[in-house]
């Protein structure tokens, strides 16, 4: 049955690593507005900039045929180098705003430490036989760090369906915080299904052996509000300045004079 025009046709999409990139706005919108990120304007160049309240940070957006589109970088500071992460375009925005909501949480602190592991670990991947990895169930995602334990290197999380043919790939710098790696792992382990429109057109796969895709008619205003409540409660972590206390006025000094 069609869709009212009230209404959005909706597919629930689970595993949810393969259900598609989805809206860059989940990304772009709750870091504007509700984490003080300002961005550029150039409507001539297919790019988004986006740079944290205190200039330490550029998340860059930008279609790029044979590399990432998404990618963050991060200067130097005094107890970690500069470090990156970048996302391939098929990286489903809920993963990449797990590791972005980290990075501007205020009540984390900066040097907090977790291990990226232990999500896909809780839920049954299983250790393979090179470099540190872990892989899901059904094969078609992989977790992996290069290195070794006494010079640990850079995270890569893959999607695929096809050997050697990746949907997407994720990638943390070696210095990285492993907070934001761990949000983004933790995210990947989440087993609710994450919503799409057109994913007919936009999912890797639709073989039901492999995804489970549930199809629902949404009002388009749910649809909408999800974003607005997604940047209200990012907003609500960042408490407002105290408002300084207006003086009160004093009545003018009367002027005695002597006769």
């Amino acid at each position: 049955m069609s869709p009212s025009p009230e209404t959005v046709e909706v597919d629930f999409i689970s595993p949810r690593h393969l259900a598609g990139g989805g809206d860059p706005a989940w990304i772009t919108v709750a870091l504007h507005r509700a984490c003080g990120w300002s961005h550029g304007h150039d409507p001539l160049m297919p790019r988004v900039l986006l740079s944290s309240p205190d200039q330490k940070a550029l998340l860059r957006l930008e279609p790029d045929p044979v590399d990432h589109w998404w990618i963050l970088h991060h200067v130097a500071e005094p107890d970690r180098p500069a470090w990156y992460a970048s996302f391939g375009a098929d990286t489903p925005v809920e993963l990449i705003a797990a590791a972005t909501d980290a990075l501007t949480d205020p009540a984390t602190p900066t040097d907090a430490s977790s291990d990226p592991y232990e999500p896909l670990r809780q839920i049954g991947w299983s250790p393979t036989s090179a470099d540190n990895g872990l892989a899901s169930p059904d094969g078609t995602a992989y977790l992996q760090r290069l290195g070794s334990a006494e010079d640990p290197g850079a995270w890569f999380v893959t999607a695929t369906l096809v050997p050697n043919r990746p949907v997407w790939q994720a990638r943390f710098g070696e210095h990285t915080p492993t907070r934001l790696v761990a949000a983004f792992t933790a995210a990947l382990a989440d087993p609710k299904p994450v919503a799409r429109t057109g994913s007919l057109r936009s999912l890797p796969t639709c073989d039901p052996q492999i995804i489970t895709r549930k199809t629902t008619d949404v009002h388009a205003g749910l649809l909408a509000g999800a974003l607005e409540e997604r940047v209200r409660f990012l907003a609500a972590r960042h408490p407002a300045p105290p408002t300084s206390p207006v003086p009160s006025q004093q009545p003018p000094p009367r002027n005695h004079r002597s006769r």
